[in-house]
C-alpha cells in the first residue's frame, strides 16, 4: 500500500513540477493581449482615412456640442452653442454676442439632426437649452450655430428637442410646470395655476431662423422624454411624464408615491390644423392651445412609475417605454392605440385626458432578470432594441417582436442615453452603439475630485455584443446622434461673396470710416498681416477716440482651406475668429485709452508671429 501511495504522489509531484516548469502560465495573458489587438485594430483609422460615422453629442451645463468619430471615438471639435467660446471669439463677434442674448451658460441635452422622410438628412442640428428656455440650430455644413431662440411660458425643455420626420417641427416639451405669461402663483395654487407646455417651432432652412408656430397647455406633470412618430404613427407625438402626484416638494420621494405615470400621444396634425383655423389664445405673444378642447388630439396610457424614455421603434409601429423606477421596458403598439382610440376605450379622464385601457394597448412587458434602471432604448437593422441599465451599469439587447432577451454586455459606468448608428431613423444600420454613461470612477488617470465622464464603444453588428473601449469625456454627455459621414457635406472655405455685407476683398478698398461716435474699419486679415486701410501711412494700425463704438468688419481673403485667423485685442478682453473667405465683426466701445497691440491669435503661417498691429485710443 505505501508503495502504490508513494507512486501516486510521485505522479502528482511530477505533474506539479511539469506545471511549473513547462506549462505555459502565459497563455491566458497572451489571449487577452490577442483580443484587445482585436479590438485596437476595429478602431484604429490610419493616416489618410476616416470614421465612418459623425457622432453629435450634446455637452450638458458646457452649452456646447461636441463632435466625435465613430469608432476611433477621437473628439473632433466642440461646437459653441449656448455658451461664449473664447478660443473661436463665439460670444464675441457681433453676431453670436447677438445670439447668446446676454447668457452666459447653457445645459444642451438633446441634439437632434433634421430628418426627411424620418432618415438624418445631415443638414441641420437642434440643440435645447434645458437652463434657460432656449432652441438652437447648427450648420452642419459649416459646423456654426446659426440661429438661437428664447421661448416663452417655458419651464426648461428638457423632453426635446426632437423632430417630426420631415422636420417640419422641432418640438420641445418643458419639463417645470410654471405659471403662464411669467406670472407669479404661489405654490400651494400648483395643480390649478401651473402648466406644462410645448413649444413646437419651425426653421427655415433658406434663411436659416426659427420660428414659434404654437405651443401646447397641459397639466402641470413634469414631461421628460419624447419622440415623434414614423410611418403610420408620423402624425402622433409621445411623451413620458412623471409627478403626477403634483407633488412641489422632496420629489425623490412624494413625485413616486402613484403605482402608473402617463405616457402622453399628441396629434400634432390636427393641433396644426387648429391653430391654422385659429382656435387658440394669444399667452406671452405665442399662439397657445389646449389640445384638451379639441377631440381627437391628445390621449394619456398608464405606464410603470416615474418612466424615463420613450422611443418609436425604425418602423413606427410601436413606442417602447422604459420605467427607471420599475425594471423593465414597456412595449406599447400604435396600431392598438388607434383602435382603442376608435372604439373609445378609456378607463377614465385625468385632468381632461381620457385614459387608454393599459391592456388595449400594450404588447408585452420585458422584465431581463436582475437589470434595474432602464432609461433609453436604441434599435438596429434586425429588429431588436438595446436599453440602458442605469443601476445594474450594463446595456442588455433584446428583440422587439418577442421580447427575448438576447445579450447583455456591462457599461462602465450608469449609463443614461445610448446612442446607435443611425438609431433614431428608419433605417438604422446596426454597427456600433455608444453608452453615454455618467460616472467613470477609476477608468482614468486621477484628475483629482470632479470625474470625466466616459463613453462606452460596443460592437453591435454580430448575435453578441463585443465592447470594444471606455472613452473620457468632457461632462456631461445626454444624449448623441450618429450619423454616416456620407450624409454631411461640410465646405472648406466660405465661398467669396462681393455683394457680402461689410466684406472686403481688395487691399486698395480696406478703409476707416467715422460716422459720429462710430468708426467702422472695413479691414483683411492674410497670411501674415492685417491690413485697415491700405491708404495710411501704417495700414495695420487703428486711432480711435475714448467713448467710440467700434466695429471691425474683418474678412479673411486666404481662400485655403484651414488657413483661419484670430483676432486678439491686448488688455481689452476681445477675441475672435475669422474662417477662411468670412466676414465678421467685433464690436465694443473703446473705453480703456492707451495704446493696445492686436495680433493674430490663430496660428497661420510662419510669419504668425509678425502679423499684429495697433488699436490706439486717445483719451478725453
Amino acid at each position: 500500500m505505501k508503495r502504490i501511495m508513494s507512486a501516486v504522489l510521485g505522479v502528482v509531484v511530477g505533474l506539479l513540477v511539469a506545471v511549473v516548469f513547462f506549462a505555459d502560465l502565459n497563455k491566458s495573458d497572451q489571449n487577452a493581449a490577442g483580443e484587445n489587438k482585436s479590438k485596437a485594430e476595429k478602431v484604429f483609422v490610419p493616416y489618410g482615412e476616416l470614421d465612418e460615422y459623425y457622432m453629435m453629442a450634446s455637452g450638458g451645463h458646457s452649452g456646447q456640442l461636441f463632435v466625435y468619430g465613430v469608432p476611433s471615438m477621437r473628439k473632433i471639435r466642440t461646437v459653441p452653442v449656448f455658451t461664449p467660446d473664447p478660443a473661436t471669439g463665439y460670444g464675441f463677434s457681433q453676431k453670436s454676442k447677438e445670439m447668446l442674448g446676454g447668457y452666459t451658460w447653457g445645459d444642451f441635452h438633446h441634439p437632434a439632426i433634421s430628418e426627411t422622410a424620418g432618415d438624418y438628412d445631415g443638414e441641420f442640428l437642434f440643440a435645447n437649452d434645458v437652463g434657460n428656455n432656449r432652441v438652437a440650430a447648427v450648420d452642419l455644413s459649416t459646423f456654426h450655430t446659426v440661429d438661437i431662440m428664447s421661448l416663452p411660458n417655458m419651464g426648461g425643455p428638457h423632453a426635446g428637442v426632437f423632430v417630426t420626420e420631415n422636420t417640419e417641427y422641432i418640438a420641445l416639451p418643458t419639463r417645470f410646470a410654471r405659471p403662464l405669461g411669467d406670472q407669479y402663483a404661489n405654490l400651494d395654487s400648483y395643480e390649478e395655476e401651473y402648466k406644462g407646455v410645448v413649444s413646437m417651432t419651425t426653421f427655415d432652412k433658406e434663411t436659416k431662423k426659427f420660428d414659434l408656430a404654437y405651443q401646447i397647455v397641459l397639466p402641470p406633470w413634469s414631461y421628460d422624454i419624447s419622440d415623434a412618430g414614423k410611418k403610420m404613427s408620423g402624425d402622433w407625438i409621445v411623451m413620458t411624464t412623471y409627478n403626477t402626484e403634483f407633488a412641489t416638494t422632496n420629489l425623490e420621494i412624494n413625485a413616486s408615491q402613484n403605482d402608473r405615470d402617463y405616457i402622453v400621444l399628441l396629434n400634432w396634425k390636427k393641433l396644426e390644423a387648429e391653430v391654422a383655423a385659429g382656435n387658440y389664445d394669444e399667452v406671452n405673444g405665442a399662439k397657445m392651445i389646449d389640445p384638451r378642447k379639441h377631440k381627437g388630439a391628445i390621449y394619456a396610457i398608464p405606464v410603470a412609475k416615474s418612466p424615463h424614455g420613450v422611443d418609436v421603434t425604425p418602423d413606427g409601429t410601436r413606442f417602447i417605454a422604459a420605467g427607471k423606477l420599475a425594471p423593465m421596458m414597456t412595449v406599447f403598439s400604435f396600431e392598438n392605440a388607434f383602435k382603442a382610440i376608435e372604439e373609445e376605450d378609456f378607463t377614465d379622464e385625468k385632468h381632461g385626458i381620457p385614459v387608454i385601457k393599459y391592456e388595449s394597448v400594450m404588447e408585452r412587458e420585458v422584465d431581463p432578470p436582475g437589470a434595474l434602471g432602464p432609461l433609453h432604448t436604441q434599435f438596429d437593422d434586425k429588429g431588436n432594441a438595446y436599453n440602458t441599465m442605469f443601476i445594474s451599469s450594463e446595456i442588455v439587447k433584446w428583440n422587439v417582436e418577442t421580447g427575448e432577451v438576447l445579450d447583455r454586455t456591462p457599461s462602465y459606468f450608469s449609463p443614461g442615453h445610448a446612442s446607435a448608428a443611425e438609431g433614431d431613423t428608419v433605417s438604422p444600420d446596426g454597427k456600433w452603439l455608444v453608452a453615454l454613461n455618467k460616472i467613470a470612477k477609476d477608468n482614468f488617470l486621477s484628475v483629482g475630485p470632479s470625474h470625466p465622464e466616459s463613453m462606452d464603444l460596443i460592437d453591435i453588428s454580430g448575435e453578441k455584443m463585443e465592447h470594444i473601449m471606455a472613452v473620457p469625456v468632457d461632462p456631461e454627455p445626454h444624449y448623441a446622434q450618429i450619423i454616416h459621414r456620407d450624409k454631411i457635406k461640410p465646405i472648406k472655405i466660405y465661398p467669396k461673396d462681393v455683394d457680402r455685407e461689410n466684406s472686403v476683398w481688395k487691399q486698395e478698398d480696406t478703409r476707416i470710416e467715422r460716422k459720429g461716435n462710430e468708426v467702422h474699419i472695413y479691414g483683411i486679415a492674410m497670411r501674415s498681416r492685417f491690413i485697415f486701410d491700405a491708404k495710411a501711412d501704417r495700414p495695420d494700425a487703428v486711432t480711435v477716440k475714448e467713448g467710440d463704438r467700434v466695429f471691425f468688419h474683418l474678412t479673411n481673403i486666404d481662400l485655403d482651406q484651414d488657413i483661419t485667423h484670430g483676432f486678439g485685442i491686448n488688455d481689452y478682453d476681445l477675441n475672435y475668429e475669422v474662417q477662411p473667405g468670412e466676414t465678421s465683426t467685433l464690436e465694443f466701445v473703446a473705453d480703456k485709452p492707451g495704446v493696445f497691440p492686436i495680433y493674430c491669435t490663430n496660428f497661420c503661417s510662419a510669419l504668425h508671429q509678425e502679423m499684429s498691429g495697433y488699436l490706439l485710443v486717445e483719451p478725453k
